[in-house]
């Protein structure tokens, strides 16, 4: 049977297709889970969330997104000094990682950019998300909101913009990187996920793009991606401030349900040097 299209439900999620401003979110229950849903923007996976549990991540590159935080953000470390991490999410979805991080880290101050108005407003009607402060949801452009935003407000900065499959472009130049590397303090860390074709022509590019704004990159993806064999998520951290691989970070990368490998430095401006940063 398809799926009904619905309006906006007034308490909680329900399966259906739901028309939005740039065009059409499908929500459906997890067949593995009780209390997981699968949200699709225009027919593609978007968002994994668990009612229970917020913590759990369901995507593998969300896993290695949050073992990167961890690793630069020791949860205990943060909660010990009385730190209220300040997160930027360029993107929003079903607010997946942004759920997750209210659980990692309970005194976060998260803002979601979000395009689509009408997805934003199903987000909350469905999802019971953390209030303003902890949690706001601005409608804009990714692009025109980092724009605005006052220098060195930001700890932490998260891109995850899809159209279709693909990242913007403009959300991938060296202007756009350089208000990223603006909008974090000093030791801030963005984080950005590159969808790529095995000839891994995009990350290159963002590797070289990332790798001049910022003094330390890292990439974080599955090996077999990495060896130009399928197509996927690569991983592409920067910041100023050394990025973290200790051994424990290793073991989590190599221990989820698809082991991922880290590249440090060295290796990720290797991998890009023959790409121009744009």
């Amino acid at each position: 049977m398809a799926p009904t299209t619905l309006a906006a439900p007034q308490d909680g999620p329900l399966e259906g297709i739901y028309p939005i401003d740039t065009g059409t979110a499908e929500l459906e229950r997890d067949p593995y889970s009780p209390t997981g849903w699968l949200l699709r923007i225009n027919d593609v996976p978007s968002s994994h969330v668990d009612l229970a549990d917020p913590g759990h991540l369901d995507f593998e590159y969300m896993r290695w997104i949050a073992a990167l935080i961890r690793s630069r953000f020791v949860p205990s470390e943060i909660e010990a000094a009385g730190h209220k991490l300040r997160v930027l999410h360029l993107g929003g979805g079903a607010c997946s990682m942004a759920r997750w991080a209210s659980d990692t880290y309970p005194n976060a101050r998260q803002v979601v950019v979000e395009l689509d108005g009408k997805l934003a407003a199903l987000v909350r009607a469905w999802f019971d998300l953390p209030r303003a402060p902890l949690l706001r949801i601005r409608v804009g452009e990714a692009g025109a909101v980092l724009a605005t935003l006052t220098d060195a407000t930001r700890d932490l900065l998260i891109r995850d913009v899809f159209a279709g499959d693909q990242t913007p472009k403009d959300l991938t130049t060296l202007a756009f990187t350089a208000h990223a590397a603006r909008v974090l303090d000093a030791d801030g860390l963005y984080i950005v996920n590159c969808g790529d074709t095995p000839a891994l022509e995009n990350a290159r590019r963002e590797a070289a793009t990332i790798g001049a704004v910022f003094k330390h990159v890292a990439i974080v993806a599955d090996p077999t991606m990495l060896k130009g064999r399928r197509h996927g998520n690569v991983i592409i951290a920067g910041s100023n401030a050394p990025i973290p691989a200790g051994a424990g970070f290793i073991r989590e990368l190599l221990g989820g349900g698809v082991p991922a490998q880290h590249w440090d430095d060295a290796t990720v401006r290797n991998f890009a040097r023959h790409s121009a940063a744009v």
